[in-house]
């Protein structure tokens, strides 16, 4: 069996459509249709069935796509393991979301350029489900994402997974209305959410988990946030609450400004997490590994 063909069959089992692996792998669906067929005749079962307009794995067809998931992690860990001793060398291309890239990753890089000048960096700033998503295709080597820890990430056996770095987040309101709730005990999360159910709220433009947690969170005390606005940039969404435009989660650490307050979430606590996330198998790769290390050590 050709490892290619093996691959394949992996991304319709993760991805459930030929569309959809064509679009991860380049290319086009007839051939994922071909590769797959000639991968049945190879090993001589039906590893497809109809299903409605598409198809689906037939339970012979589950069996050898786990089973690729294994091969393919082991040829790349082979592969990256013929002279595990080399110096690191190489190109790492990392994709993730800014915070991380500023706090993590622009360190490493500056002591890459003098201890290891032969290793280079580059870098994409992507959210988190579209770095995943360059994971899957083989674009990058390394995705730097985030999730909370009241709506965690789902991530499968086909990625590894290092712990970075945690931080509370509140909620981002204007200061007079901060000065309002009065210098007393704040309530639990929901019930400072619960006290701006009727302000716009403002989600993220690129990912759904900060919007998932405000649902969650005020739906303890029945109500809806409306989602008014959506920005990428921290920076923006302190502006538009400071525009009284509306309220916002916020890391707690961020510097002060005039005029913005951000008040703690507690019982349930909200806090971000952040991970470096490889291929399976891939971590030998020295030049990865080295990468990795140096995020060890920043933790």
């Amino acid at each position: 069996m050709e490892t290619r063909r093996l691959q394949y069959l992996y991304e319709l089992s993760r991805t459930g459509s030929m569309r959809a692996v064509a679009d991860v792998l380049g290319t086009t669906t007839s051939t994922v249709s071909q590769q797959i067929a000639q991968l049945s005749r190879e090993v001589g079962v039906k590893l497809l069935a109809p299903d409605g307009r598409g198809v689906r794995l037939t339970p012979a067809g589950r069996r050898l796509a786990e089973h690729a998931r294994g091969i393919l992690g082991a040829v790349d860990a082979a592969r990256l393991d013929l002279d595990p001793e080399a110096a690191p060398s190489g190109t790492v291309r990392v994709a993730g979301f800014a915070t991380a890239i500023r706090t993590t990753l622009m360190p490493i890089i500056q002591q890459l350029a003098s201890d290891h000048p032969t290793v280079q960096i580059v870098v994409l700033e992507l959210e988190p489900a579209e770095a995943l998503q360059r994971l899957a295709a083989d674009d990058i080597d390394l995705a730097l994402t985030y999730d909370y820890n009241l709506a965690p990430d789902t991530i499968g056996p086909e990625v590894d997974t290092l712990q970075l770095w945690s931080t509370p987040w509140g909620l981002g309101v204007p200061a007079a209305d901060a000065a309002r709730l009065g210098a007393g005990a704040l309530p639990e999360a929901a019930g400072v959410l619960a006290a701006f159910r009727e302000r716009d709220w403002i989600g993220n433009s690129r990912n759904i988990a900060d919007e998932t947690v405000l649902r969650l969170l005020s739906s303890m005390t029945g109500f809806s946030p409306r989602v008014r606005h959506h920005a990428d940039s921290l920076d923006l969404v302190e502006d538009l609450v400071l525009a009284g435009m509306g309220v916002g989660l916020l890391p707690e650490n961020r510097p002060a400004r005039e005029g913005l307050s951000i008040l703690p979430l507690h019982r349930p606590d909200l806090r971000l997490r952040a991970f470096a996330r490889t291929r399976a198998g891939r971590s030998a790769w020295p030049a990865l590994a080295l990468v990795l290390q140096k995020m060890r050590e920043l933790r």
